[in-house]
């Protein structure tokens, strides 16, 4: 056997990896949630891409084609929705497109828009991972014989928790303006939700309250500034949830 042997039986699905030979684009703006996916892939087998945005999705799309694409709703410069229904249209179409998103009202949404599938955030569990993916891909990319049920949760790297929020200081440092403050408060409420972190969840729907009623989002901006700061200063290693 040489080493093309080796990497034709790679390509295949495996009772331990099922997702063997299958490509995952994640478009998601999140490190966090990203690692989670990450690892989710990688222990199931699966290749795995990563796009920020739609423009950078848009830029993976048209230089190749995955099995799967994970969209999530809330991107920095436009609604996933948008993709969705686009990737739906297209021809040839991706074998199982999902949306994302930490709220499980907007399911119906996704489905209308097109998607085959939905994952609600956070996305931890191997075996509801896989059994959804493998439920919505062709036949021939399932695995022959009985599959292995893995019931390990994946836990994100706490690194990837302290990259999210260094972008918010940044964001809330460099552009403190309305546009940028809609994106901090769905993007920080919806980290803060995937890491459990309740304080910060609180801070990001305050400051969304705040917009919502065009009052001044001061004190809720100063207060997210401290909570990212506090977490910061303690290291990647603990959210000190205050």
């Amino acid at each position: 056997m040489d080493d093309s042997d080796l990497f034709e039986i790679a390509r295949f699905p495996t009772p331990s990896r099922p997702l063997q030979g299958v490509t995952v684009l994640v478009v998601e703006d999140s490190r966090y949630a990203s690692d989670a996916m990450r690892l989710l892939c990688l222990r199931s087998g699966a290749r795995i891409r990563r796009a920020d945005s739609l423009t950078s999705a848009e830029r993976h799309l048209s230089a190749y084609q995955p099995t799967v694409i994970s969209v999530d709703l809330g991107l920095p410069d436009g609604d996933g929705l948008q993709l969705i229904e686009k990737l739906h249209r297209a021809k040839p179409r991706i074998s199982v497109i999902l949306g994302t998103c930490g709220d499980d009202a907007v399911a119906d949404a996704v489905s209308t828009a097109g998607a085959d599938g939905f994952l609600l955030k956070p996305v931890r569990s191997l075996a509801s991972f896989q059994e959804l993916v493998l439920s919505l891909l062709p036949e021939d990319y399932h695995p022959m014989g009985p599959r292995i049920v893995n019931d390990d949760v994946v836990c994100p790297d706490a690194v990837a928790y302290a990259e999210d929020l260094l972008l918010l200081l940044r964001l809330l440092t460099d552009d403190p303006s309305g546009k940028t403050l809609d994106y901090v408060a769905q993007f920080l409420s919806s980290v803060a939700h995937i890491a459990g972190d309740k304080s910060l969840l609180s801070a990001g729907e305050e400051l969304a309250i705040v917009r919502m009623q065009h009052s001044s989002c001061c004190p809720p901006v100063a207060r997210i500034a401290g909570l990212i700061q506090n977490r910061l200063s303690t290291g990647p290693g603990s959210k000190n949830r205050i």
